[in-house]
């Protein structure tokens, strides 16, 4: 790594001087230019000044037309079809601006006005072989697509026929056709087919059928001809209703609930974002408001969770439905109104579900996964709330649902009570923790602490647990509660008890965190506790639902660093813990990560200034301190221990959970451990075989921003180390370019900066369209603002990465743009004392002068010290700066005649003499 640099010099680059004044018509004549060369953003932003400054309609017309074409190129057809109209308006008989609507046309799925188009086109030049292949072409492909469709009527209504048929016996015949049926629905014109052929009714037959497989095969179709077709969903949300689709998602089949909650994601998808990029411009029909359509589904979910026939896993797909449809996506939304609405129609019913007592008479059916989804919901729906008004509202809210059950009901409403409240705390504990302040509810968890009753206990011991995440309560709880859970942990019969009365001692223990100096038992009983966590967690005759209590455990002693060594010695626990974090159970994920966060010691700590360290002891404050086993070589070692364990692949498979409990700040923590195992670049090889490169992209592009950046920084240190195209191959490759341009952003460190520069430089060296990818994602300005970093390293990685960008055309173009100082600092860079920046920069000359003659001329106008900087390049001491050197010159030479004059006339030529007599430098 490089020492994070001081303050850093100007970002952006040289300004270019007084601004001069540019008429419309230069700016056209830049547009053409730039169209020519391939670069089709850089002209339509010169078209689009060039008509901020056009006021005549016969030179506007031009400009409209002109963009059309770079919006062709740029395969944004919905705007090239509106300024070709444009055009069109201006001058009908415009046959440029005829054809280019109709190849608009034609990408916008509207054949028979692309047509009507070629036609006009024709008529006003009928000899023009252009226009007479177009039309010939699009012909033939309305034909084909014509008979297609009608191949297609048959087809869908034979598929219909053998699914809907009750004596047809050939199970691979009715299979067939439901796979046909699903594969045609994800194609457009297929999906539109099925759709005007009664299909949604008879879809509907299927799914009431109730027979697994064709349910299957209808909710499978559904979801192609819902996909991003606002109008489509609406019509059959209509035809379905959706107390049918509710009660799909309700049923005992797994498979079948699974499937109708990917087919409400479609429809909620659909119904929000309306037509997607695919369908823009296409005639649609009638569009309802989808807000009410919206409304209805979620209210029908909302039923859903306190309905008693409905199945365990439909109750948990409703509720990582409402988790994904229902809170804003980012808070630069405004709109909260829908959250608002789900709290006040349903915060009590989801509350029903939380409170669930389980194996108590009466209670719903839930999964063990049910708690974790709850409690994840209603933190996000908190977390949505934007002012104090409304967080009032739903603690208002909470604390009478947890009156409700706490008064009047008997010990039954007590336990429902507690268990809200212990729900609460895991999800937004601020709202736990005002109910837990109610009157009576402390004393009757201590009090039930000490029921006869296992279910009982569990309950209150689980509260307890939860409670003791706060200073304030964990003090309150160490005063009250220890003695009591240390006489559960001792003297109780049921292992399910010990263990959680075993995390609410560790929990109470580790309040220190790793700060060594300040722990709450004595010396010794922490290691017991964490021994007789790894013994239950290695004993598979416990269920994986108490076990997951040890991982619990694990992950609030770990803080200690004698833990941590003697857990990663215990390689069975290790083992254990990573298949639980395998398993079904996937509450367990956050108590894993954080294990492993404490493990390697990826969590963030700062080096505390020594001055306020003198103060703190002056003024007798405490002061945190380091464990001893705590020193890098410690680190290190244990995630050696880790990776030999098989660290990675659980990892991977924890990141392709779908389940809620995957939260942001889960997601956050894996990032964290992942950054820690590929620190070391001999270690990084094995991180990809196992899955690592693959689980790091989907990290680095959700969760939260320090998450997002662990992850890139992660995949920075891979692709600088390893081959690219082995680490990541195919097509996520390409994935890998956005996480790493984001290292480029101002606010991150300059270590970040840094290998972020490092990492593109290696892909940009790939292919042509890794480079367009880079330039895509508007990284070159960022490269550029580096290359005036004062720090040298993110200087000379600047440098390296312009280097190789520049074999790009656009790049190159960039170098002779008017106003621009790039070419400029590349020569004086190629004269600089320091060698590796110097041979980034004149390799960049090189290469520039050898693919784009153009540049040759212009560097003599950039700087009078041209010369001379290219003379110290060929008598160089270092071969590979005399090689740039003699490349730059012999392009030069070859480009124009006056440069040669320029370069003869110099001592250019006796010095090109001497070198080609030095038989030592071939």
């Amino acid at each position: 790594g490089i020492p994070v640099p001081g303050p850093c010099g100007a970002r952006g680059c040289v300004p270019a001087g007084a601004p001069r004044q540019v008429t419309a018509e230069q700016l056209r004549a830049r547009g053409n230019a730039l169209f020519q060369a391939g670069d089709h953003g850089a002209a339509l932003a010169a078209y689009t000044e060039a008509l901020s400054l056009s006021e005549a309609a016969s030179e506007r017309a031009v400009l409209h037309r002109n963009r059309a074409a770079c919006y062709l190129k740029l395969e944004d057809y919905a705007k090239a079809e509106a300024d070709a109209t444009k055009a069109i308006e201006a001058d009908g008989r415009d046959v440029k601006a005829l054809f280019r609507r109709s190849q608009a046309l034609q990408q916008l799925g509207r054949p028979e006005q692309a047509v009507s188009d070629l036609q006009r086109c024709l008529s006003l030049e009928p000899r023009n072989k252009a226009f007479q292949e177009a039309l010939r072409a699009l012909g033939s492909s309305m034909h084909e697509k014509m008979k297609a469709m009608s191949c297609t009527d048959s087809k869908v209504e034979q598929m219909f026929q053998i699914l809907l048929d009750l004596e047809e016996k050939d199970a691979d015949k009715k299979q067939k056709a439901a796979q046909n049926l699903i594969v045609l629905a994800r194609e457009e014109a297929g999906a539109e087919k099925i759709f005007q052929s009664d299909g949604v009714r008879l879809l509907m037959q299927l799914l009431d059928t109730a027979k697994a497989d064709l349910m299957l095969a209808a909710l499978r179709t559904l979801v192609g001809l819902c996909s991003g077709h606002r109008s489509r969903s609406t019509a059959i949300l209509a035809e379905l209703g959706a107390p049918r689709l509710a009660a799909v998602l309700g049923v005992e089949h797994e498979q079948v609930s699974l499937a109708a909650c990917n087919l409400l994601h479609v429809m909620f998808d659909s119904l929000k974002e309306g037509l997607q990029k695919d369908f823009r411009g296409k005639e649609d029909a009638v569009v309802l408001d989808s807000s009410r359509d919206l409304k209805l589904l979620i209210k029908h979910l909302l039923e859903l969770l306190v309905l008693e026939g409905a199945s365990a896993y439909g109750r948990d797909n409703a509720l990582n439905l409402l988790i994904k449809v229902v809170p804003r996506k980012s808070p630069k939304e405004t709109n909260n109104s829908l959250s608002l609405w789900v709290i006040d129609q349903g915060l009590k019913k989801i509350l029903e579900v939380g409170s669930t007592v389980c194996g108590s008479s009466g209670s719903l059916p839930v999964t063990e996964n049910s708690r974790m989804s709850t409690s994840v919901l209603l933190s996000k729906l908190y977390e949505d709330l934007k002012c104090d008004a409304e967080r009032e509202n739903f603690h208002r809210l909470c604390e009478d649902y947890v009156r409700s059950w706490f008064e009047g009901h008997e010990l039954p409403g007590k336990l429902r009570a507690i268990q809200a409240v212990s729900c609460l705390l895991q999800g937004p504990s601020d709202a736990g923790n005002r109910v837990l302040e109610l009157e009576g509810i402390m004393d009757s968890v201590l009090s039930l602490c000490a029921s006869v009753c296992e279910a009982h206990q569990l309950v209150a011991v689980e509260a307890l647990i939860h409670a003791a995440d706060k200073a304030k309560r964990a003090s309150f709880i160490t005063a009250n509660g220890v003695n009591l859970l240390k006489e559960i942990y001792k003297h109780s019969e049921r292992d399910s008890i010990r263990i959680r009365a075993l995390v609410g001692l560790c929990k109470l223990g580790s309040a220190g965190g790793t700060d060594f100096s300040m722990k709450q038992f004595a010396e010794g009983s922490t290691m017991k506790l964490a021994k007789q966590c790894r013994k239950w967690l290695c004993n598979e005759a416990i269920d994986a639902g108490t076990r997951r209590w040890a991982v619990e455990g694990l992950a609030y002693l770990t803080f200690d660093a004698d833990v941590k060594e003697e857990f990663v010695e215990d390689k069975a626990a290790m083992q254990a813990m990573f298949q639980l974090a395998k398993s079904e159970d996937r509450s367990v994920l956050y108590a894993v990560a954080s294990t492993l966060v404490n493990c390697t010691n990826s969590y963030d700590h700062e080096e505390p200034d020594p001055q306020m360290l003198e103060l703190a002891k002056y003024a007798k404050q405490h002061i945190p301190e380091q464990h001893p086993k705590d020193k890098p070589e410690f680190v290190k070692r244990r995630v050696r221990k880790l990776l030999t364990a098989g660290v990675v692949s659980a990892l991977a498979c924890m990141v392709k959970s779908e389940n809620p409990a995957l939260t942001s700040s889960c997601r956050e923590l894996i990032s964290r451990v992942f950054l820690a195992l590929v620190e070391e670049a001999e270690d990084r090889g094995g991180v990809v075989a196992q899955g690592g490169g693959k689980a790091l992209i989907p990290l680095s592009l959700e969760g939260t921003e320090v998450g997002q950046t662990k992850a890139a920084q992660a995949l920075a240190k891979i692709t600088i180390t390893s081959n690219p195209e082995m680490a990541f191959p195919g097509e996520r490759i390409y994935e890998v370019v956005r996480p790493l341009v984001s290292l480029l952003h101002l606010q991150r460190t300059g270590l970040e900066n840094f290998e972020g520069l490092m990492a593109l430089t290696n892909l940009a060296g790939i292919s042509e369209r890794l480079r367009q990818k880079i330039l895509k994602e508007r990284a070159v300005p960022m490269i550029e603002g580096y290359m005036f970093e004062e720090h040298e390293l993110i200087r000379l990685a600047a440098t390296e990465c312009m280097c190789n960008m520049a074999m790009s055309k656009e790049v190159q173009e960039m170098f002779l743009a008017e106003g621009s100082d790039r070419l400029k600092l590349m020569v004086l860079y190629s004269g600089e004392e320091d060698e590796k920046l110097r041979r980034a920069a004149s390799g960049t000359l090189a290469m520039l002068t050898s693919l784009h003659p153009p540049i040759c001329k212009r560097i003599p106008q950039v700087t009078v010290h041209w010369l001379e900087i290219l003379q110290a390049l060929l008598l160089s001491p270092i071969v590979e700066l005399q090689h740039r050197g003699a490349v730059v010159v012999m392009n030069m030479m070859a480009a124009a005649r006056e440069v040669a004059e320029q370069l003869i006339a110099s001592e250019m030529l006796e010095i090109l003499s001497v070198l080609a007599k030095d038989k030592d430098k071939p």
